[in-house]
């Protein structure tokens, strides 16, 4: 590959909302790479920041999976594209499914086919990771549960569902399922009803009792690991879990092994966000899932110093043995959106295995702790566009 006329290599980005983009924007344009995002909406935040170079609307994923990935590689066919970053769950089963058109024209760091088919199917992975001695939920498919005398979790068996694994999607299609039921003890939920929801046949899992979740954040290269980094989840989108948005980076040797010890045996390649919880009788991280790309806490790395996109950069081009992995602990950031969705979540979300927290006390805890380390993924004094993005969504959403 070569440079454009100005002797910066280019990098694409396909956006939705998730704040990680930003955060690969702002980072990839502090050295000097061409930042271009991609998306089908028009304002997404990474595209209103000063530090975007270009901004490409393209077709969704969700409308038609081989567009998707025709625009991408139409935009990676430029001389100066160097490599495409894995930011929407699409983006590894096409960089996996199409490595070879891509690799035409750009880098890409995409795990193996048979290992992502592992990490995209959750009964196939929670059997690998048994068998590599990483402490899991007890898992099955709906269809395989009697009896609900426990608490129980159903979610998506995929990550991304496509027209080959559900029936009832359109050809080329794609969908993330991202609906959860919490079943408590004694109560059988409405298997026909959940079945129709999701569009498939959903996994069954234990419930964790759990004060915290974890997650470990990797990138790999051939089956070892050239950086890692940990946070705690202090707040996630729901008082219920969810996505953290508000987060403590870490280092913890014994989540260190088991995210090892996971990714080695699927000898893995590329980016992985790695989710735990962690059991508050036996002490063990259990797994809870993985996603083949860049993960929405990504910021609370970046600011800690784990620069993961300005990694996925050095290693596409061949740089990857120079690489500082080191980060500062006990680093805190907000996602404010994320903040708006967990006060929402107090009204909305009908508590079933967790108590509902008081709201105003939240507010106040969200309030002082956004006042102890104003450290945010997504507002800047030096650059507000992003953020007046977001704001409008929050009260689009709000309105609606």
């Amino acid at each position: 590959m070569v440079t454009d006329a100005s002797g910066r290599g280019a990098v694409l980005l396909p956006a939705k909302f998730n704040p990680a983009c930003y955060t690969c924007v702002r980072s990839l344009a502090d050295r000097g790479v061409h930042t271009v995002v991609a998306s089908e909406h028009e304002d997404v935040p990474a595209g209103g920041s000063r530090f975007c170079d270009e901004q490409i609307q393209i077709c969704s994923p969700d409308d038609d999976l081989v567009a998707y990935k025709d625009a991408l590689k139409g935009i990676a066919a430029r001389p100066d594209v160097r490599t495409i970053l894995p930011l929407r769950p699409a983006d590894p089963y096409v960089f996996a499914t199409y490595r070879d058109e891509f690799e035409r024209y750009a880098s890409v760091i995409a795990p193996p086919t048979e290992a992502l088919e592992v990490v995209n199917d959750r009964t196939k992975l929670f059997d690998a990771a048994r068998e590599a001695g990483v402490p899991v939920p007890e898992t099955r498919c709906l269809d395989e549960v009697d009896r609900w005398d426990d608490a129980f979790v159903i979610k998506s068996r995929y990550n991304l569902l496509t027209a080959e694994l559900t029936p009832s999607l359109a050809s080329d299609t794609s969908a993330v399922e991202k609906d959860v039921v919490y079943v408590k003890p004694g109560d059988e939920p409405d298997k026909a009803t959940i079945r129709s929801g999701m569009r498939h046949e959903p996994i069954v899992q234990e419930y964790i009792q759990h004060d915290d979740q974890y997650v470990f954040g990797a990138l790999y290269d051939q089956g070892e690991a050239v950086a890692t980094f940990q946070h705690r989840q202090i707040r996630g989108t729901s008082y219920t879990g969810g996505g953290g948005v508000y987060r403590e980076s870490i280092h913890d040797p014994e989540l260190e092994a088991v995210g090892r010890t996971l990714l080695d045996s699927l000898d893995w390649h590329g980016i992985a966000c790695i989710e735990y919880a962690k059991d508050v009788t036996t002490g063990e991280y259990k797994l809870l899932e993985i996603n083949p790309r860049f993960w929405q806490s990504l910021p609370c790395a970046v600011r800690a110093g784990a620069d993961f996109p300005a990694y996925y950069w050095q290693q596409a081009l061949g740089r990857g043995s120079s690489i500082d992995t080191r980060y500062e602990r006990g680093v805190r950031s907000h996602y404010l959106y994320g903040e708006a969705h967990y006060l929402l979540s107090l009204r909305r979300d009908k508590p079933i295995l967790v108590d509902r927290p008081p709201v105003l006390a939240m507010a106040r805890d969200i309030l002082e702790s956004c006042v102890r380390t104003p450290h945010f993924d997504v507002f800047r004094l030096d650059d507000p566009v992003p953020f007046s993005r977001e704001l409008r969504r929050v009260l689009q959403n709000r309105i609606g």
